[in-house]
């Protein structure tokens, strides 16, 4: 029985030793191998976004320029070099739009665009008809005044005599003070009446004299010589000096501009006015032209600024008188520099320095600015400007030769920045 009992106890720990042992027979499950792949591959992306985030490029996109020297009184920095830049537009100072000083119906128009008239031209003739009427009308009121002083001044003789008369009977006291009285008063208008027809003369004769001019201001004639530009009227058309009511009378013949007045008006920044004087020698570029350099100065600097614009206008001169030049043409200047004599009476020498491209320099304010290239970064420089060439803009204060400028948008720089070197 006790062995029967010892039996029993040893296969129930055989069966639960069994329990507790692995089947190694059985595959592994497949889902960890998946797992394990996964995670490697997050590791190597995250290790290369790492990389990647260290060593990408920083800093502002930038071209870079070495400043150049210049030597002193070298081409670049001699006499004839260009201080400034701007643009405008060329303008006639004699233009007239040329109209009558009567109202009248245009008869005859002798004028086209781009004839050229003389200064009293006969250019066109208005309907003179009711004018000579007037003018007839003025000339017979003028006789009729006439008869008018010579009739008061028969009165006038008349009537002297028998006041005379009177006066000396009165003294011996032959007429009563009565007949004295009406003597005195007969002469006294007789007299009046000669003074009333004497001034109706005058005011015929002014009559006349006006009727004389409207009937001359029919014809319409040129004021001055030059080219007409515009023709407004035509045969049949009313014109008046002034705008009539309705908008169907004109008031102008034609357009006249002496093309010998033209000259250039250009807007420049009041940052820059101090650069320019009267008598500076300028070049002229038109944009219809633009090999063609066109020599001129300085007339006058109009005092007073454009608050909106923030520039001062300048007038130019163009010295060659040439056809191809019209008013309204776009044109840009260069004001040009130059060596003004010394007290000492030698010119001064040419200031030495180095040259940039022109779109190295920004402004801020009244002053250049440049930013200098150091490695990754850039430094914000003042400099003192000189003239402006073919070659470039000339810096003669703030640069040396061989420094380093950035090119591009300057306006994303500041002093410090991180900037990134692209290839030219």
């Amino acid at each position: 029985m006790t062995d029967s009992n010892n039996q029993s106890a040893t296969t129930d720990r055989a069966a639960l030793l069994n329990q507790l042992r692995i089947d190694r027979s059985e595959p592994p499950p497949s889902g960890g191998s998946a797992k394990w792949w996964a995670t490697a591959i997050a590791v190597i992306l995250i290790g290369a976004s790492a990389i990647w985030y260290l060593m990408r490029p920083t800093g502002v996109p930038i071209t870079t320029a070495v400043a150049q020297s210049v030597a002193s009184g070298g081409s670049a920095a001699a006499s004839g070099a260009s201080l400034l830049d701007a643009s405008g537009y060329i303008v006639a100072r004699r233009r007239a739009t040329v109209s009558s000083k009567v109202t009248g119906k245009v008869v005859k128009v002798m004028l086209e665009e781009g004839q050229r008239v003389e200064a009293g031209q006969v250019i066109a003739l208005l309907d003179d008809s009711n004018w000579k009427a007037a003018l007839a009308q003025s000339k017979a009121q003028l006789d009729q005044a006439d008869a008018s002083v010579a009739s008061a001044q028969t009165a006038y003789e008349n009537a002297k005599p028998i006041f005379e008369r009177s006066e000396k009977q009165k003294a011996a006291a032959v007429i009563s003070a009565q007949s004295f009285d009406e003597s005195h008063a007969q002469f006294d208008v007789a007299h009046h009446n000669l003074l009333i027809a004497q001034r109706g003369v005058q005011a015929a004769r002014a009559g006349v004299e006006v009727a004389q001019h409207n009937l001359e201001d029919t014809v319409i004639r040129a004021p001055f010589a030059g080219i007409v530009t515009e023709k407004t009227a035509q045969p049949g058309e009313m014109v008046a000096p002034i705008s009539a009511g309705g908008g169907f009378t004109r008031t102008g013949i034609g357009t006249i501009v002496d093309m010998d007045s033209l000259e250039v008006e250009v807007d420049v920044s009041e940052n820059f006015i101090n650069r320019v004087r009267p008598q500076q020698p300028v070049t002229i570029k038109l944009n219809a032209y633009p090999d063609w350099d066109i020599p001129g100065s300085v007339i006058a600097t109009i005092p007073t600024a454009d608050r909106a614009k923030a520039t001062v206008k300048v007038r130019i001169a163009i010295k060659p008188k040439d056809p191809r030049i019209i008013p309204e043409m776009g044109a840009r200047v260069a004001f040009l520099s130059d060596n003004e004599p010394s007290t000492g009476g030698a010119e001064k020498p040419a200031a030495a320095g180095v040259v940039i491209p022109g779109d190295a320099v920004t402004t801020s304010g009244t002053s250049s600015i440049v930013f200098v290239v150091h490695g990754t970064t850039v430094e914000r420089r003042a400099v003192r400007l000189g003239g402006k060439t073919t070659s470039g803009q000339i810096v003669t204060a703030g640069l040396e030769p061989g420094n380093t400028v950035a090119l591009g948008d300057l306006s994303k720089l500041s002093d410090g920045a991180r900037v990134r070197v692209e290839k030219q």
